[in-house]
């Protein structure tokens, strides 16, 4: 089972820089959101857990994070952009999280 959650995981992190490189900003994020709740799915399954549904980050919201299961990415741009990570609290079950943070700029220093 752990050798399904590693490709599922590297399946879903080699599509996800596929889909950042063609740009297109919000549809790019979307679709990478749409591989990581599919790659998702299948994680859950694999593990005997109920698939996780997607929450915004609201600031101040109380977290209880014991492993990270999976991280979407920002986009490499000089803005605030999307992201996502879905991770297992302390009861075992799986939860999305969707933030922005400033994305990895190409450019760094002066």
């Amino acid at each position: 089972m752990k050798f399904m959650s590693i490709i599922t995981l590297a399946g879903t992190l080699a599509l996800s820089s596929l889909v950042s490189a063609e740009g297109g900003g919000d549809k790019t994020f979307e679709k990478m959101m749409a591989a990581n709740a599919k790659a998702m799915e299948q994680y859950a399954i694999s593990q005997g857990k109920s698939a996780p549904v997607a929450k915004q980050y609201e600031y101040g919201m109380k977290m209880d994070v014991v492993k990270v299961i999976s991280v979407v990415r920002p986009a490499k741009v000089c803005a605030v952009v999307p992201a996502a990570m879905t991770y297992e609290d302390s009861n075992g079950q799986l939860n999305t999280i969707r933030y922005t943070v400033a994305g990895e700029c190409r450019k760094r220093g002066g």
